[in-house]
This record gives structure tokens, sequence and C-alpha cells, in this order.
């Protein structure tokens, strides 16, 4: 019970940050979800350097993680900061490959390839993100920010995991096939059709609260295009995970893990909505 109150007190804070600062302004959501990006990022890295043997510059990928999130984000907004950032994501990148001719390191190639790919994989999905939330106007002439967009994509999330979560409970067991049994043996194919059917739901909702913002038929496909790369998302940190031979990627969020496990199906669901958007444009 404890350990219940624990979990249920951390997801309503977490819920209500995300939700608020996405809400709130441009300039409240780019700070949440660059502090988030650095925190998966320095977790990440942790994990590298405990589970993997690398010895990642964990302080200087992490911060190089802020600033393209930050890059990103105020040049979407027009922030004349945006330009001085730019430069210091690209300092940061040549600070990353200079500094292992003077750490020592036993294995420089893997902490260049798992720096960088930290940053691809924590970081820019994040990045990405103004894509969807900053969109052109034609009617009035100008940018702005559509909160909706970005807010939508952790809705279908959260909505496909808890329906997956209650139809493989309730069904699993009378049709027990599983989704990938290699790598997450509890995920079951009637589960992730359960997800996806309240996914899409979820999608009408919000179509019918916003109907001037996409289509019918458009918000459904968003939905769709959210559940299958954000269940890719989730296999892809349990192929981690499991490589690794951990069961958490960590505990900063207590009763739910680490940042990784909380935002693992977000790291590919966004860029592919990202490509849903441009596809619609």
């Amino acid at each position: 019970m404890k350990n219940l109150l624990l979990r249920l007190a951390t997801g309503v804070v977490y819920v209500l940050l995300l939700v608020g600062c996405t809400v709130w302004s441009p300039v409240a959501a780019y700070i949440f979800y660059a502090l988030v990006a650095m925190g998966c990022t320095l977790e990440f890295c942790h994990l590298m350097n405990r589970h993997y043997g690398a010895a990642l510059n964990t302080p200087i990928v992490g911060f190089g993680a802020f600033i393209l999130v930050s890059a990103a984000w105020l040049g979407s907004i027009h922030s004349p900061e945006s330009s001085q950032l730019i430069l210091f994501t690209g300092i940061t990148a040549l600070f990353l490959l200079i500094g292992e001719l003077y750490r020592e390191a036993p294995d420089p190639l893997r902490n260049w390839t798992l720096s960088f790919a930290a940053l691809i994989y924590t970081a820019l999905p994040f990045a990405l993100l103004p894509v969807v939330a900053v969109q052109f106007d034609p009617f009035q002439g100008q940018t702005v920010y559509e909160w909706i967009y970005p807010l939508a994509l952790f809705i279908f999330l959260w909505t496909s995991d808890t329906g997956a979560y209650l139809v493989g409970s309730l069904l699993g067991k009378y049709i027990p096939y599983k989704l990938f049994p290699r790598i997450s043996p509890n995920k079951s194919w009637v589960g992730s059709i359960g997800g996806g059917l309240f996914t899409l739901l979820a999608a009408y909702i919000i179509y019918s609260l916003r109907p001037a913002s996409l289509s019918l038929v458009e918000w459904l496909g968003l939905g769709l295009v959210v559940v299958c790369f954000g269940t890719w998302g989730d296999l892809v940190e349990s192929l981690l995970k499991r490589q690794l031979g951990i069961k958490d990627s960590g505990k900063v969020l207590p009763g739910h893990g680490g940042m990784l496990d909380r935002f693992d199906s977000a790291l590919l669901a966004i860029p592919a909505a990202v490509l849903y958007f441009l596809y619609l444009a």
C-alpha cells in the first residue's frame, strides 16, 4: 500500500508538471522539456558508465542535451538567444570530440559513439517537439503556440499504456499471444490492440473538444502513429535494459523507476509525430 501511494503521488506530480508547463506557455514548456531531456541524457550516460564499461563525460553530455533542446525551442518562438545556443551546441560537440584526447580513457571510440547516441536518443526528440507545438496560422500570418498538440501526444501515450494494461489483464489469459516475448514477455497483442482502441477514443474526444485544429481522420491517424511508435519506444528501452541486465533505468521517480522508464515511449513517438505533421503540411 505504501508503494502504491508513493507511485500515485509521483504520477500525480509528474502529470501536473507536464500538463501545467505545456499549457501555460511555450517558455514554461521549453524549460520543462529541456530539463526532462537533460535528466534522460544524464541517466543514459550513467547507465553506460556503470553497466557497459564506458567513461562518458556525463555533465558535458547532459549540458549538451539541455542546450540542444533550448536552441530548438527558443528558435521556434523567435528568441534572439537561440543563435547563441546553437553556437554552444556546436562547441559542446567539439568539446566531446577533442576532450577524449586529454582524458586518456581506455576506449575513446566507445565514448564518442555513446555520447552522440545519448544526444540523438534522449535529447533530439524533445528538440523536435516545437515542430509539433509551434504552428503557422495563415489567418494571423504568424506562428502560434498550439499546446494541444504536444499535450495530445502524451495523452495518447498514457491512454495507450492504461488501455493496454487493462485489456491485457482482462483478456490476456484467454488470448495469450505475446507481442514481443524475447524483449518484453508481459506485453500481449490483445493488450496492445486494446490500448490502440482506447487511444482512438481519446483522439475522437480531443477532436470533439477542438474540431478546428485537425480533422477527425487526422486526429485518428496521429493517435495510431503515437501508439505504434510509442510501443516500439517502450520495447527499445526494454531491449536496452535487458542488454545491460537491469530492471529499472534509475530511481529518480519513486515508484516509477527512472526518467527513461517514464519517457521511453515518447522518445520514438515524438519524432514519428513530427514526420506525421510534416506529411500533413
